[in-house]
């Protein structure tokens, strides 16, 4: 898996707004990671049952066939507030199929569906809180006739004694980021912690990184 430490989000910019605390006394100064951007779950969230939720999308068990699209790895790492891994946190992602469309009985989109790309998908943390997905690159869709949703993931995160968060992950470079009206409703720091960041290539696949960082309730 590739590893995600807090020095290594550090060096890829997300730390760039951290709050600064100064403790009374000796001065000593923390630097304290911003928390992701929460999103709306959007309406194809999954309904229908399905036994095959492991973090391999691409291939459903007791299929012989591949998912269609580009093969990608999401990796990440879920952290608190203070850069301490969390382990045994629920990391949940759903997304439409290369083409757009996904397993839901409610979504418009005429894009046909792929039967077999798994399209949702259930994983538990590490000890240092690392998760890795195999997916495609989902499809862009239309939301309405003047709007173009561009490539993304929606992820749901939970770990006890913290805020459940939903948001989405987005690809680097995509000219679609430019006009979507939810990434763009985001203040320009937070659609920085939106849009994953590419990883070194594994197993000659591409990798996109994405770290995530809760809120406690405590």
């Amino acid at each position: 898996m590739n590893i995600l430490s807090r020095r290594k989000f550090l060096r890829l910019g997300l730390a760039g707004s951290a709050a600064s605390i100064t403790l009374a006394g000796n001065k000593a100064v923390s630097s304290l990671l911003p928390f992701t951007p929460v999103e709306a779950e959007g309406p194809f969230y999954p309904v229908t049952p399905q036994e095959d939720k492991d973090e391999d999308l691409t291939r459903i068990k007791g299929h012989h066939t591949s998912a269609q699209g580009e093969p990608i790895y999401v990796t990440g790492q879920v952290m608190n507030h203070q850069g301490q891994p969390l382990a045994n946190a629920s990391v949940e992602i759903w997304q439409a199929n290369a083409k757009g469309r996904y397993r839901h009985p409610r979504d418009p989109n005429p894009a046909p569906i792929d039967n077999h790309f798994q399209g949702w998908a259930i994983v538990t943390t590490d000890v240092q809180g690392h998760f890795r997905f195999k997916t495609i690159k989902p499809g862009a869709y239309p939301a309405s006739a003047q709007w173009i949703r561009p490539p993304h993931i929606h992820f749901k995160i939970s770990k006890e004694h913290y805020q459940a968060l939903i948001t989405q992950m987005y690809f680097p470079d995509e000219a679609l980021n430019e006009a979507d009206l939810l990434l763009q409703h985001k203040k320009p720091s937070e659609r920085s912690f939106m849009i994953a960041k590419r990883g070194a290539l594994l197993n000659a696949i591409e990798v996109f990184e994405f770290p995530i960082v809760l809120r406690t309730t405590i």
